[in-house]
């Protein structure tokens, strides 16, 4: 699925226009375009700072921003390459904790456009290109290096061994390219690993464990798993964490949903076993509570788009388009249930299967407002709201949130809660016109 990217800035929006002339985006697996392309530019992959290299279906993003906070508290600076953008291409590259400025972005990307021709390579591998180059110029304490898709032949992984690689909540999602059976989504995630790096992980159903351990083996990477390696709990005040190092209490995630606590511990888990960065447990402490990861179970702030919403009303956004990332977002809404009536704005991608997430997220609400992904293939309204009736579920179908929002006020009789889901592409129209871009 391409993603789209504008920018205001002249100079950058020339190079983005540069490629997608030379690459439509489209999802293109495998190392060899990307190693010919860092081959090009001196291999930066080999200059980087120590790189925490995380991999996983659902939860990757949140256990970046854990591992980043955790390492800014204790005073060091990190690099940090996610993906996709929300508002801002420069999301996918924040240097020494801060967005790509729009001039080194521009310069950047007209370095390694200049060094991609004939190679075929895609948007991503561009991108990962253009993170590796800024990074290995830009000396930091760490590299964080969240996987784009898959593992095993997704572009980041052409890395030298990193300090150490994670792999968060596993799930069925991108079928098309990894296919429906997890066993086989564990292993192209377990791809990631090098030898002799820690390759920290959850704890999972015992086919997965089985089918990550020989991956790992192969690749003669020591495994470190949870419930064996290390063990988390949430506790009534937090999280309790212990591995052999010892025990330590954190306090409980700022990010919102229970989830979020396996998502810490992991990345605790992560700090806890590698040698390059030195993070203090004050320090992990402060990460808990200091992780900012936009468009996960986001509240937004009272803005030109939810103002539409009576007053009291809580507006909240997630990027769940998954089932596996739908669950927990579901646990979080039937705790409002009894606080007054609720409503779903839901929109998704047409390569993204709506009845499962409707299943889980459907229940919870009192109405259900359908509205497409702007610049993107996604489900029609109508159909989505048809396929909601299908279950059972009251829904409508609206042009944009904006009108959506309007429709809740309309609808509801003082709704408590209003929650914008089912894409990431969706999640940063609505920050980008609620005036909360991700700095």
């Amino acid at each position: 699925m391409p993603d789209h990217a504008r920018s205001d800035h002249p100079a950058v929006q020339a190079q983005l226009d540069r490629l997608w002339s030379l690459s439509p985006g489209a999802d293109v697996l495998g190392l060899e375009r990307i190693t010919t392309l860092l081959g090009r530019l001196g291999d930066p992959q080999h200059h980087l700072p120590p790189v925490f290299h995380v991999a996983g279906t659902n939860g990757k993003g949140s256990t970046c921003a854990f591992l980043r906070a955790g390492i800014e508290a204790s005073g060091q600076s990190v690099h940090v390459y996610s993906s996709p953008h929300l508002v801002r291409f420069n999301e996918r590259i924040r240097l020494n904790g801060r967005l790509i400025t729009d001039d080194a972005l521009a310069a950047v990307l007209d370095e390694v456009l200049g060094h991609a021709e004939g190679i075929g390579a895609s948007f991503f591998e561009v991108t990962t290109a253009a993170a590796f180059l800024s990074f290995a110029r830009n000396p930091a304490a760490a590299t964080i290096i969240e996987v784009g898709l898959g593992g095993r032949l997704d572009a980041t992984n052409i890395l030298p061994p990193p300090a150490v690689c994670g792999i968060a909540a596993l799930g069925i999602d991108h079928e098309a390219f990894l296919g429906r059976k997890l066993t086989g989504i564990a292993r192209e995630k377990a791809g990631i690993a090098k030898p002799g790096t820690p390759l920290v992980t959850m704890d999972y159903a015992r086919p997965l464990r089985d089918a990550i351990a020989e991956v790992a083996a192969a690749a003669w990477a020591p495994v470190f798993a949870r419930r064996q390696a290390w063990s988390s709990a949430s506790t009534r005040s937090g999280v309790s964490y212990e591995d052999k190092r010892g025990q330590i209490t954190l306090p409980r995630p700022n990010l919102t949903g229970g989830h979020q606590s396996r998502n810490l511990a992991l990345a605790v888990a992560m700090l806890r076993h590698q040698q390059a960065v030195t993070v203090s447990d004050e320090a992990l402490r402060q990460a808990a509570t200091g992780a900012q990861w936009p468009a996960r179970m986001q509240r937004l702030r009272q803005g030109p788009l939810t103002q539409a919403l009576p007053a009291g009303t809580q507006c909240w956004l997630d990027g769940a388009h998954n089932p596996s990332a739908a669950t927990p977002v579901a646990r979080t809404m039937a705790g409002w249930r009894s606080e007054g009536p609720t409503a779903l704005i839901l929109g998704m991608l047409a390569n993204k299967k709506a009845g499962p997430v409707l299943e889980k997220l459907g229940g919870m609400v009192d109405l259900i407002v359908t509205v497409p992904v702007p610049d993107h293939a996604c489900h029609a309204p109508e159909s989505l709201a048809q396929q909601a009736h299908a279950l059972g579920l009251k829904a409508i179908s609206a042009g944009d949130p904006s009108h959506a929002l309007a429709l809740v006020a309309e609808r509801l009789e003082a709704p408590s809660h209003v929650l914008i889901a089912g894409s990431l592409y969706l999640a940063g129209q609505v920050l980008a016109q609620n005036d909360e871009a991700p700095q």
